[in-house]
């Protein structure tokens, strides 16, 4: 799975300290994912007991992290 990061999703996880390995995670094992806008879709995971949602966009050949909330 090719994963590209925004810059805003990166300083999100660095400012809740959230690995991409745990990203990859919440995309792979979702509790469940909801249709957003504009193609967006959000993944709803738990990470160290906290809920997390990942804000993506699938592509082709990759998948754009938006932001993690």
């Amino acid at each position: 799975m090719n994963i590209i990061y925004s810059d805003h999703a990166t300083l999100r996880m660095k400012q809740r300290g959230i690995t991409s390995l745990e990203i990859e995670q919440v995309l792979e094992f979702p509790v469940y994912i909801k249709k957003s806008f504009e193609g967006r879709k959000i993944a709803f995971g738990i990470v160290r007991n906290c809920n997390i949602k990942v804000s993506f966009k699938e592509e082709e050949s990759y998948i754009k992290i938006i932001t993690i909330m």
